[in-house]
């Protein structure tokens, strides 16, 4: 039987490679993101390497209205969603509290938590209707401790792992399985979004170790969601070997 998927931030990092995991493993995909060419690449990508049956749709997690649209427009064909991957969030800044932009504040929450609301709402009803489906939350480290600076974020994330607790209370009486994975220090767009584009700073976050790869984060996803029908992997934290927790590190470099 052929499964569906369909991953939020799928044009980089952690969702593009998950999306290349997956497809690999057989899934069909619908692949969201805010880049149209990345998406339309990423679709002929699959395709001619796995022959993956792929669908694009572009919108930002925030806009409810699109959100609703687009996944609730969906081909009948295209509903019968088994896996939901809420991959898409970010950080922006880095910042003491009293010095901090709050449009920077507003974009983190409204992606972080309201875009992973937003999604799940539209997708729940097709999982609702079958009796089962599997929703994966990608967490932080950032919201299991916080650090400094880290502030807005770190609350977006301490919201998003008591949302997927909720969720998996909630969702129990309908069979929806909720898994909620808390990577730590990966290598990604992550540090030169939070750092809006300045290279250096993002490339000095993960120097003197070796950091996560988006890679060993889709084989997470993949081992959660390969899991028999009656095991649920609730809660998930995963670190690189040199990282203990939010903000201590064994670096080369001191």
């Amino acid at each position: 039987m052929t499964h569906i998927a369909l991953i939020t931030g799928a044009t980089a990092g952690f969702g593009l490679a998950t999306a290349r995991k997956l497809a690999d493993k057989g899934y069909q995909l619908i692949i969201t993101g805010r880049r149209a060419d990345r998406l339309k690449e990423l679709e002929t990508e699959l395709y001619n390497k796995f022959g993956t049956k792929c669908l694009s749709l572009v919108f930002d997690v925030r806009d409810k209205s699109a959100v609703n649209q687009q996944i609730g427009g969906l081909d009948p064909a295209w509903k019968k969603i088994d896996l939901l991957v809420n991959n898409a969030g970010l950080a922006l800044g880095r910042d003491y509290f009293e010095e901090a932009d709050m449009d920077d504040w507003e974009t983190m929450i409204d992606t972080n938590l309201k875009g992973v609301i937003y999604v799940t709402r539209a997708v729940l009803p097709g999982m609702i209707a079958h009796k089962k489906g599997h929703i994966i939350n990608m967490g932080s480290i950032a919201g299991k401790e916080i650090y400094e600076k880290g502030n807005v974020y770190c609350s977006s994330k301490h919201a998003l792992d008591a949302l997927s607790r909720s969720m998996r209370v909630d969702l129990l009486r309908h069979g929806i399985k909720v898994t909620a994975i808390h990577p730590g220090a990966a290598e990604t767009e992550f540090s030169k979004v939070r750092f809006k584009g300045d290279d250096e700073k993002a490339t000095a976050v993960y120097q003197g170790f070796q950091p996560l790869q988006p890679e060993d984060v889709a084989e997470t996803i993949w081992f959660c969601a390969s899991q028999p029908s009656h095991v649920c992997i609730n809660d998930l934290e995963i670190t690189c070997t040199a990282q203990a927790n939010a903000y201590l590190f064994n670096k080369a470099n001191g």
